[in-house]
């Protein structure tokens, strides 16, 4: 049993991902490093200058990692669906569940479509501003939401986004993660 399940290891998982375990949601992802980030160099990502997409993963892993995230590498998500109040996600080699779902597998939009989630007119997974699905706890982000704009920034902050909103639920009211410096000491 977990807090949140993310299926996806990309920037919108790994943001998804360590918005929920810094503020202390139990937080598993599931990453087959399949993303396109091994294919992409960053020029465009506010605040790198210029970095080649495999090495932002790394970093993005390193900082998901310290704050606790159990990252499951290599562990493909064969199935997800809903059970109770809750998800089931089934693997090769495990059954988790979980109370929140974030799905961020690029524009691989099977497991959505397995979980019964409603599509646009345009065949992509229909979602609101902070990336819900038409099933209540289950998010979609990136490519999955979006027909063209499949950008590293853009998918980052569909997962703050579905993150935020989780964080909100959990806490009952309007959750705004913002850092001051002094929480960097």
């Amino acid at each position: 049993m977990t807090d949140v399940a993310v299926v996806g290891g990309g920037p919108a998982g790994l943001s998804a991902a360590l918005f929920t375990a810094k503020n202390g949601l139990d937080t598993v992802v599931f990453d087959t490093d399949k993303t396109w980030m091994h294919k992409a160099h960053l020029f465009n990502y506010l605040g790198i200058e210029s970095e080649d997409g495999t090495a932002f993963l790394e970093d993005a892993r390193d900082q998901v990692d310290s704050f606790g995230v159990d990252r499951r590498q290599g562990e493909e998500v064969e199935t997800v669906e809903q059970d109770g109040d809750g998800f089931r996600v089934v693997t090769g080699e495990d059954d988790l569940t979980a109370d929140y779902l974030v799905l961020a597998t690029g524009a691989n939009r099977g497991l959505a479509e397995g979980l019964g989630c409603e599509f646009t007119d345009e065949d992509v997974v229909d979602v609101g501003v902070a990336m819900e699905t038409s099933i209540e706890d289950a998010y979609a982000t990136g490519a999955m939401v979006r027909a063209e704009e499949w950008q590293a920034v853009i998918s980052a902050g569909d997962g703050a986004a579905a993150a935020l909103n989780i964080l909100s639920k959990e806490k009952g009211e309007h959750f705004h993660d913002f850092d001051v410096p002094a929480d960097a000491e």
